[in-house]
């Protein structure tokens, strides 16, 4: 397993080593041993879920209210996408900050995000699947969102694409906003306790 630290702090890639022959391909996205070693804890999985998108489906920028808060370890299983971390933390000296990855079955890289950074991804080709694993069960009322295409996050979108955008994302606020409500996860209250170093 392949390990590289984002640039938002506490966020990793990670490419794993895949098998192919005459029947097809054999790979484990997630392994545990390489997961603690990058970083410093395991992962407690209490929910798994999956998306299908069309091309040019844009979802987040997404986040869980903090606490409790949710961290993902996210793959694709079809397709092609762009997927996008950004730091969120208030307080965090990387507050703002952005990376990307780009999904795939070629080359089945993962994305692990701690806590308190949002996610969004774009559908690069039609029928791309994402794979999610979480720490946290699905609530409705800790769902947030960050408008995806807010200026001041300036997210690395192809300028040629057609979006597809859920009317929740549509209206999703922008970061000022976000910070002016308070909804965005303190940067203290991100940081793993010893009992996710326990996990």
């Amino acid at each position: 397993m392949q390990v590289r630290q984002l640039a938002v702090p506490g966020s990793f890639e990670f490419t794993p080593q895949h098998h192919r022959d005459h029947r097809g391909v054999f790979v484990s996205p997630m392994e545990e041993p390489a997961f603690v070693e990058a970083v410093g804890h395991g992962f407690h999985v209490a929910q798994t879920n999956q998306s299908r998108s069309a091309k040019g489906v844009l979802r987040g920028v997404h986040f869980t209210t903090t606490p409790p808060g949710q961290a993902k370890y996210v793959h694709c299983v079809n397709g092609r996408a762009l997927d996008v971390v950004v730091d969120l933390r208030v307080g965090s000296p990387t507050f703002g900050v952005w990376d990307t990855v780009e999904l795939d079955t070629v080359s089945f890289r993962s994305v692990y995000l701690p806590v308190g950074v949002g996610h969004a991804f774009l559908a690069l080709e039609d029928d791309t699947a994402i794979s999610y694993l979480v720490s946290t069960g699905y609530q409705v009322g800790l769902e947030q969102a960050v408008d995806a295409f807010d200026p001041k996050l300036g997210l690395p979108w192809p300028k040629d694409t057609e979006f597809i955008v859920s009317e929740r994302d549509t209206a999703a606020l922008s970061l000022d906003e976000a910070l002016e409500k308070g909804v965005l996860a303190r940067y203290a209250d991100c940081l793993p306790g010893p009992s996710a170093a326990a996990s």
